[in-house]
């Protein structure tokens, strides 16, 4: 379960920044990720919860933006929502697709006291 580590991993660098900018108590931790990092939302928050248990950073809430797996056709530009069974571009009809979110794994922001 890596979602454990990139969970400790998040909250480190959110008492870094409490500790920069005089935050003593973390409300909410925001974050994207992208669907093609094979992190799982449900398991994430889960291994959240159980991370800040007995902390200072307990009853904080994580918030998770998904990003879904996209693309830019390189014959036309149009957006394409890639999937397992269709890759092709809705305008052109090209497979010329380059990959451009759904590999995001990003602190957005936190609020804190």
């Amino acid at each position: 379960m890596h979602e454990m580590s990139i969970t400790r991993s998040m909250l480190e660098i959110a008492r870094r920044e409490m500790e920069v900018n005089g935050i003593h108590a973390l409300r909410k931790l925001k974050v994207r990720i992208g669907e093609l990092t094979a992190v799982e939302p449900d398991t994430l928050k889960f291994c959240f919860d159980v991370a800040i248990k007995g902390t200072p950073f307990q009853g904080a809430v994580l918030e998770i933006e998904e990003v879904p797996l996209g693309g830019r056709c390189r014959v036309c530009g149009g957006e394409v929502r890639i999937t397992a069974f269709d890759n092709r571009c809705p305008k052109c009809g090209s497979t010329d697709i380059e990959r451009v979110s759904g590999h995001e794994l990003d602190i957005i922001s936190m609020e804190g006291d």
